[in-house]
């Protein structure tokens, strides 16, 4: 019981690829149960490790890795193939670089190395999610076009109050 969280979020790591592949050759009816595996396993993994103490450090580093790599990367595949604007992938991707960015900087200038995530950043990742399974679900023909619409403004306001908030956390730290 103390490895499957590590293993559940190995195993969406892995998994990931193959939701890009078929998101490339849109197969979007297919992707629908991949993602919400996906995202089960993500919840999954979170509630064993703290209910079974089985948190590690590995997790605690390979969950937001994993995280980060699917979300990114849909964003990512879905505006490259033309199935998503590419200024929302900007956005979206544009928050995440300025945050790994600095904290680097902090890292780099202070040692600091924990960077926690805010309730912001979690909620803006949720949305995500949410707006990226209805996206791919209007992209199937399953989602109507104006709870896609909007997901995707709740999305951009969500990125723009998160990163608010990290450079918030981030001058109130000095």
């Amino acid at each position: 019981m103390k490895h499957l969280p590590n293993l559940l979020t190995a195993a969406r790591l892995a998994l990931t690829p193959y939701l890009f592949w078929l998101m490339v050759r849109h197969e979007y009816r297919t992707i629908i149960p991949w993602f919400i595996v996906i995202a089960v396993t993500d919840v999954v993994d979170g509630f064993l490790a703290r209910r079974f103490n089985a948190s590690s450090r590995l997790g605690a580093y390979l969950d937001p890795i994993a995280d980060k790599v699917l979300l990114s990367g849909t964003f990512l595949v879905l505006a490259l193939t033309g199935a998503m604007e590419g200024w929302l992938a900007v956005v979206v991707l544009g928050r995440d670089v300025v945050i790994l960015a600095a904290a680097a900087v902090l890292y780099l200038s202070t040692g600091r190395r924990n960077f926690p995530p805010s309730p912001w950043g979690k909620l803006s990742t949720f949305v995500q999610i949410v707006f990226l399974c209805f996206q791919i679900g209007y992209l199937s023909g399953i989602a109507v076009a104006p709870a896609v619409a909007a997901l995707k403004w709740l999305t951009v306001a969500l990125v723009v109050v998160s990163l608010g908030d990290y450079a918030r956390r981030v001058a109130v730290s000095h």
